[in-house]
């Protein structure tokens, strides 16, 4: 059952109200697993690890263990988690998307959508569907009324659909902190924003209570017109404006599959160097004949003077435990190997060790990254085609044409190293079999297909222009004459 149908039973048996389910729905999703792995994924991406809250715990007398703070608690991170987020974000999204409209005013007007500041948003949210399973991205106007792009992280939205697919939304839910003021006093607010077809509803989270937020406002539309004579009239849209960017059908984060793994390489970094700090002074020592029985004072003597005082038969010897520094680094690269493949990414030292490799090598190396970005793209060609239905309708709202029984593609261009001198060679191989617009596309060098076809037909008229008045631009042979001839 959706959460749709299940709200909409309970309200009809008369359990509880829309407001009072909301509320239940909220509080049980804030501590939920779910949520509680997508704020992971955020932490780690950033750096905040596990193994930073860490304690170094020995036996204690009963038997049971207790953390000490006398032996070195070293707390490394090697960031391979967020390594493999970035290669993957870079990958799909490092380049700007190419438009391709067989009518070239439409595809102009898209591109001027997509601008610079909408694929910085898009760099975000492949982030964030990355850490979180999803990403929400929410279209509005900004103060100029010009379509505008916002963006919300996986744990900051509960979706209620309407199908099981999780396809078509129903309603959403938006909650954030806000920090107020009471006078001198700062303190942090729970808000809530309820996405509805007729608008967004705010509300202030009071323990388990909504309370209409009268501060923000309790309902605003998605659209404010100001008309000719001043007034200001409302509108909304005909669908919900918060698109999902999902990482895979059941927004399984990556964090999911690799936490293990990334905790293990902080531990070993870690393990190792509190080995290496263990020296004579902090680690196994056998006494003979010790002045003093109190092994305290022993080690604060130890630590403060590096002497001890025992008499005549006395000594201190260590007990040796040899660190092998290659166990270590037998385990790391073990668990680098397993992290790379269980992100399905690649590891750029494949790529040096084989000095200039071929672009059958340069594929066999990015195969797994390639295929988790298909899924990815294909994801994201659907929150496209929802992108483009609000473009569409922000372009017929401002008198701009009606362009929605219009084809155009979305395509993402992948940041992927290629052998360019193989990819050319192909092309030029391939002159005559496929169209020029294709052939041109898949050149290296060209980023935008339009206008390098363009280009190219200026310089082939020049071309012709200069070849034509070059044929009428000879001196005309005499007709039956020689040279010298009167």
């Amino acid at each position: 059952m959706t959460e749709t149908l299940r709200l909409n039973r309970i309200i009809e048996q008369g359990q509880m109200t829309e407001l009072e389910f909301f509320a239940l729905a909220i509080t049980e999703w804030k501590t939920s697993e779910e949520r509680k792995l997508q704020i992971l994924g955020d932490k780690y991406y950033a750096g905040e690890h596990d193994i930073l809250k860490r304690q170094r715990m020995v036996i204690s007398e009963s038997g049971e263990l207790k953390p000490v703070a006398n032996l070195p608690n070293n707390k490394i991170i090697d960031n391979q988690y967020a390594k493999m987020v970035d290669q993957k974000v870079n990958y799909l999204v490092g380049k700007p998307l190419t438009v391709d409209a067989e009518n070239k005013d439409y595809g102009d007007l898209v591109r001027g959508a997509f601008n610079k500041k909408f694929l910085r948003v898009l760099k975000y949210l492949a982030e964030d569907c990355l850490n979180g399973g999803i990403s929400w991205t929410f279209i509005c106007y900004d103060d100029k009324g010009k379509l505008s792009f916002r963006r919300f992280p996986a744990h900051a939205i509960l979706p209620f659909w309407q199908d099981d697919d999780r396809t078509i939304l129903e309603c959403a839910v938006r909650l954030y902190e806000m920090e107020d003021w009471t006078g001198r006093t700062k303190s942090t607010v729970e808000r809530v924003e309820i996405f509805k077809p007729d608008g967004i509803y705010r509300y202030v989270l009071d323990g388990f209570n909504l309370v209409p937020d009268v501060q923000m406002g309790e309902h605003e539309p998605y659209l404010t017109v100001t008309e000719t004579n001043g007034t200001a009239a409302y509108y909304n849209w005909e669908k919900i404006p918060l698109i999902p960017f999902r990482y895979n059908k059941k927004e399984i984060p990556l964090i999911q599959r690799t936490k293990s793994l990334q905790d293990g390489i902080n531990t070993i970094l870690s393990d190792f160097q509190n080995n290496m700090q263990e020296d004579a002074r902090n680690t196994i020592l056998i006494i003979k004949n010790y002045d003093d029985a109190d092994l305290g004072e022993f080690r604060h003597n130890l630590q403060m003077y590096g002497a001890v005082k025992v008499r005549d038969d006395g000594g201190v010897e260590t007990l040796m435990v040899e660190v092998n520094s290659d166990n270590y680094k037998v385990i790391l690269e073990t668990f680098k190997r397993a992290l790379i493949e269980n992100a399905r990414g690649y590891d750029a030292t494949d790529l040096r060790s084989r000095g200039a490799p071929n672009q059958m090598n340069i594929k066999s190396i990015f195969n797994d990254l390639d295929l988790d970005a298909n899924g990815m793209e294909t994801e994201y060609q659907a929150a496209f085609e929802d992108i483009i239905w609000f473009i569409n309708q922000d372009l017929i709202n401002k008198g701009n044409g009606d362009y929605t029984n219009e084809e155009i593609a979305i395509i993402f261009n992948r940041d992927g190293i290629v052998s360019e001198s193989e990819v050319i060679t192909d092309i030029r191989n391939s002159m005559g079999l496929l169209s020029e617009e294709t052939l041109v596309g898949q050149h290296p060098y060209v980023t935008n297909v339009e206008d390098e076809l363009q280009r190219i037909q200026e310089e082939r008229a020049k071309a012709e222009e200069a070849m034509y008045a070059g044929a009428f631009a000879r001196e005309p042979t005499p007709i039956g004459g020689g040279a010298g001839e009167e």
